[in-house]
């Protein structure tokens, strides 16, 4: 059976050499951040920080740094739940292989949670000012718990069945909140804890919320998991880890895992909401500070081996990479199910994960077609943007894989020359304006709002895509440093970005101008501007996350001979984006130099990190 709780796992981990302790007090601001990102980069264990400043109880980071750790703390339940999953994708399979399928009873009874009287979390109090307060990034707002499980019961339909469970930023100190009393509640667009929130708006009411850290691992498994809505998280925590969830019920508040490490009991109140932030985020840059509802705390629960485990979130990859992984690996076979005509998705972690989606559909609309055209891969992008967290997506590019029977979404450099082979840059470049965006997000046009593009490529290769450049590229002043980052695909340098938020920059539009009708540039269909020309180039983790971070797709996308007809734009060619930092952007993140010093000192010889950082 799986793990009851955070401390048999961690026990677990230390006895197979997965698990290290640093015994030297640590600093929770910026220091104990900046040793978790080193320690993952460097592909090394869980680290258990057993002295912490300013607080008693330890914390516990990279539990969940390396694919193989992942699955090895779901091993006990982790084929039954891929069954589960692979019965729903096809249901015949039980029929034809019914052997493979006969732990998928066991799966659906222990993802009912059970109902206790009594539980370890319920050992101890403290306060909110006693916690742990980590800080990651030196602009951070304040303390914030980065793996928080945010439960809440839909307030017309009570229960577990009407639970959600999320992954939401709680914010401990700083801005305008009321030491030990409140916390900050960030959750964004396209989060299940929002009906319930509208419900309890909607009835005057306050809602219930309980915030729980650590537990079974199961658990934070779960609060990251896109389930479709209906589906309870906690159901699915009991599922993939292997035993039932025991919650605690008490009168007057929602109930409690019995084994989580702590539990913050509060609640939403109507028309209750404090700025919130700016805190580092998983896009490489800040988030800003906003208005959020907050959560007034009425209780923290602790058990008394309580640890709190943590994580650090910016420019990818993080920790929270080998999770997107490692779900992508579960919910692989689903994706046809929920996505009609869909064969493959890939949320760019590169790229901060909602900026681009890469997509490989089926063309079977009309076979008999001379000249096969985007139409079925159109209706899946738009199904895409239509639903689940794939509908936060701004760039959604989708290729048909009957062009190409080996394409794969995640063979990135693959995906892109096919997709720039056969774009018709005058008829396959569909906008969605002033629509609903990620939060985190800072590119559109105002907070939660932007634009969307599909790039949808089928048929026949309509060009061979350059490697080399011109000799004689002719920019307009302030633009140079010209570069191929790859096959059909130029970098520039530009000019410091000027225009306001929501404005055209007529300099990229003379780019355009410069450009059109250049016979030399037909092997090149993209062209993007950047501040840094030489970083963007440098690799494609930096050409992803400059390029589609950074731009907006209705408002930074140009082109050489670009024209509107009937409402529908498109160019000639090169397309151009502009992938500046702008003046309304938030800024990138960066680390401290005097804090990276002394986690220097702690991987020196004779240093309780030497040889793993």
């Amino acid at each position: 059976m799986g793990y009851r709780n955070m401390g048999e796992a961690l026990r677990d981990l230390e006895k197979r050499g997965e698990l290290v302790r640093i015994e030297a007090e640590v600093d929770p601001r910026l220091e104990v951040g900046a040793i978790q990102r080193r320690v993952f980069r460097a592909g090394g264990p869980a680290v258990l920080f057993t002295r912490v400043k300013g607080t008693a109880f330890p914390m516990v980071g990279n539990v969940f740094g390396t694919r193989a750790r992942v699955r090895f703390l779901f091993r006990h339940a982790l084929k039954r739940v891929e069954a589960l999953l692979a019965l729903k994708a096809d249901p015949a399979e039980v029929l034809k292989r019914p052997w493979k399928y006969a732990g998928t009873p066991l799966a659906l009874w222990q993802a009912l949670p059970r109902t206790v009287k009594n539980g370890p979390v319920l050992a101890g109090r403290t306060t909110v000012s006693q916690l742990p307060r980590l800080v990651s990034w030196p602009g951070d707002g304040g303390a914030y718990v980065t793996l928080p499980q945010v439960y809440s019961e839909s307030p017309d339909r009570p229960g577990f069945a009407g639970s959600n469970l999320g992954m939401y930023r709680v914010q401990l100190s700083g801005g305008e909140l009321v030491a030990d009393e409140e916390v900050g509640l960030h959750y964004q667009i396209h989060r299940g804890i929002g009906p319930h929130h509208a419900q309890a708006l909607a009835r005057g009411e306050p809602l219930p919320v309980n915030v729980f850290v650590g537990g079974p691992p199961a658990l934070t498994l779960a609060a990251v998991m896109p389930l479709p809505e209906g589906v309870p998280e906690l159901f699915f925590a009991g599922a993939i880890g292997g035993r039932r969830i025991d919650m605690v019920k008490r009168a007057g508040v929602l109930p409690v895992p019995a084994e989580a490490d702590f539990c913050l009991v509060g609640e939403i109140r109507p028309g209750e909401e404090k700025p919130e932030g700016p805190f580092g985020d998983h896009l490489g840059y800040y988030s800003l500070a906003h208005p959020f509802p907050v959560m007034r705390v009425r209780q923290v629960l602790h058990r008394k081996d309580a640890v709190w485990p943590f994580t650090t979130v910016g420019r990818p990859p993080q920790e929270d990479t080998v999770f997107g992984s490692f779900i992508h690996e579960l919910t692989a076979a689903l994706v046809p199910t929920v996505f009609s005509g869909v064969v493959e998705v890939h949320a760019v972690d590169a790229a901060g994960v909602h900026p681009l989606l890469l997509a490989v559909g089926r063309e079977r609309y009309v076979p008999y077609a001379r000249e096969r055209m985007p139409q079925e891969i159109l209706t899946a992008a738009f199904s895409l943007l239509g639903q689940t967290q794939t509908s936060l997506s701004k760039f959604v590019l989708v290729a048909a894989r009957e062009d190409d029977p080996e394409l794969r979404a995640h063979d990135v450099p693959g995906f892109f020359r096919h997709v720039l082979e056969r774009l018709d840059l005058g008829r396959d470049l569909h906008f969605v304006t002033r629509t609903t965006m990620d939060t985190l997000d800072y590119s559109g046009i105002s907070l939660n709002q932007g634009s969307k593009v599909v790039w949808a490529a089928a048929g026949e290769k309509k060009r061979e895509l350059a490697k080399e450049l011109p000799a004689k590229l002719g920019l307009p002043e302030g633009f140079g440093a010209a570069r191929v980052f790859a096959p059909g695909i130029i970098i520039v340098q530009g000019p410091r970005h000027g225009k306001k938020r929501d404005e055209a920059d007529e300099g990229l539009a003379e780019l355009g101008d410069c450009l059109d009708g250049r016979a030399d540039l037909a092997g090149f269909p993209l062209l993007v501007v950047a501040d840094d020309a030489a970083f963007t180039a440098a690799s494609w983790e930096n050409f992803l996350w400059v390029t589609f971070t950074r731009a907006d797709p209705a408002t930074d996308t140009y082109g050489a001979g670009a024209a509107m007809h009937c409402k529908h734009w498109g160019c000639r060619g090169p397309m151009i984006l502009d992938a500046r930092l702008k003046a309304h952007h938030a800024p990138p993140l960066e680390d401290d130099p005097e804090v990276e010093k002394r986690v220097d000192e702690l991987g020196a010889k004779g240093g309780p990190l030497a040889g793993i950082i």
